[in-house]
């Protein structure tokens, strides 16, 4: 893993299988745990805090396409000699002691704060503040937590 991974502290289980596109934009902190049939499409950094616990079958994306056809399709794509449509890619940051539950799916951009929860199945489109109960799809905070450590 050490070879695979940007990064990667002390205390790190990742089960298998785990996908990545490269593994070497992915940095992880210490005492993380990544369940079982991850998949992290790294063409941008992703950068995971410490005591993060992340559930299987997360998806994490930072890669993503315009939306409209003209921007995301290439008209000369075969005199340029690439694919026939165009890609971007937006950093993913998970803060210390987050808990990201099965089945979720962050976006590219999306920040989720220190602390919090995303609930199982949740679709993370945006911003996650700190210490805070979000779910859903699209992804809202539904409470604050105002506990301490």
């Amino acid at each position: 893993m050490r070879e695979l991974f940007g990064g990667m502290g002390e205390n790190v289980l990742v089960d298998a299988p785990f996908h990545c596109d490269h593994g070497d934009n992915i940095y992880l902190g210490n005492d993380i745990v990544i369940g079982m049939n991850c998949t992290f499409v790294d063409n941008q950094e992703i950068r995971i805090g410490d005591r993060v616990m992340i559930a299987s079958n997360v998806q994490i994306y930072t890669a993503s396409h315009p939306v409209s056809q003209k921007e995301r399709l290439a008209a000369d794509w075969k005199e340029r000699g690439t694919t026939f449509f165009r890609t971007y890619a937006l950093p993913v940051v998970i803060e210390d002691s987050a808990w990201i539950g099965g089945g979720s799916i962050i976006l590219p951009g999306v920040t989720v704060g220190e602390g919090s929860v995303i609930g199982a199945g949740s679709v993370v489109n945006r911003d996650i503040p700190a210490n805070c109960v979000a779910a859903g799809n699209p992804c809202r905070v539904i409470r604050r937590l105002d506990e301490e450590i």
